[in-house]
């Protein structure tokens, strides 16, 4: 029997997954994040080694050697949202649930640790420049999520949270991390579909949300330790790269209003 055509349809070519579905407005938590309206979606696998830091002039070069045509993507002009990933994309999995369709590439090579008795230490540096084990890593779990109905912006914003909190609950469970050190998530929906309120755990979208992720996630996980030569990490010290938020924060009470 063949299987239906997701709402949010996706294809890969040359490294590049892209999701799809006309009149899309995305939210994005990527590097070039935000908010855009467009047909698409992109997740783009970058090879082992790679220290490229102009980031959207490199996307643009791999759309293009993909034979994907940014200009036909949004028309208003916008740069669509797009996703960097160390997984190869033949992991990329995707599962639908009613009005959800979700897709995800997972590799914890570079976990992120968030012990709840930690043994104390210090802030990593901030904003330092990315270094070349910060891209060789063949981590990160990325997703993409799309509704077909129609969310205010706080819905939309919601979905972002309901999604991370999927992931990091597959995660938890399946390799004991709740996610890695560059983890992200574009969640999108159509503006001119059933309008729904709200995008909670409890609403159909949000269930829907969840259940996507989770199978989707689990799915591309399988997919990319299958073959893989290096297996699932068991702890920080044994991963190629990860983090441990072992610093601890004062805990106070909020003053009240007389």
């Amino acid at each position: 029997m063949t299987e239906p055509i997701p709402d949010y349809e996706a294809c890969r070519r040359d490294g590049v997954l892209r999701v799809r579905r006309e009149g899309t407005e995305w939210l994005s938590t990527g590097a070039d994040g935000g908010r855009t309206r467009g047909e698409c979606a992109y997740n783009v696998s970058v090879p082992e080694g790679w220290t490229r830091t102009d980031l959207a002039a490199y996307v643009d070069e791999r759309l293009e050697r993909a034979g994907f045509d940014v200009g036909d993507a949004d028309a208003s002009g916008e740069r669509p949202p797009a996703l960097l990933t160390g997984v190869d994309i033949a992991d990329a999995r995707g599962a639908r649930c009613g009005p959800v369709t979700a897709y995800a590439t997972a590799g914890v090579s570079n976990p992120a640790a968030l012990p709840m008795e930690p043994p104390g230490g210090s802030l990593p540096t901030d904003l330092e420049p990315a270094t070349d084990d910060d891209h060789s890593t063949p981590g990160t779990v990325n997703v993409v999520v799309g509704t077909t109905r129609s969310l205010p912006d706080g819905a939309l914003a919601n979905l972002i949270a309901v999604t991370a909190e999927a992931k990091a609950a597959t995660l938890l469970e399946t390799t004991g991390f709740p996610g890695t050190t560059t983890d992200a998530v574009v969640v999108g929906h159509d503006p001119d579909g059933r309008s729904t309120r709200f995008s909670g755990s409890g609403t159909a979208v949000g269930a829907a949300t969840r259940a996507c992720v989770r199978e989707a996630v689990r799915a591309s996980l399988s997919a990319h330790y299958e073959d893989h030569d290096v297996g699932c990490p068991a702890s920080v010290e044994e991963a190629t790269y990860g983090v441990s938020t072992d610093v601890r924060a004062t805990v106070f009470e909020p003053p009240t209003l007389e």
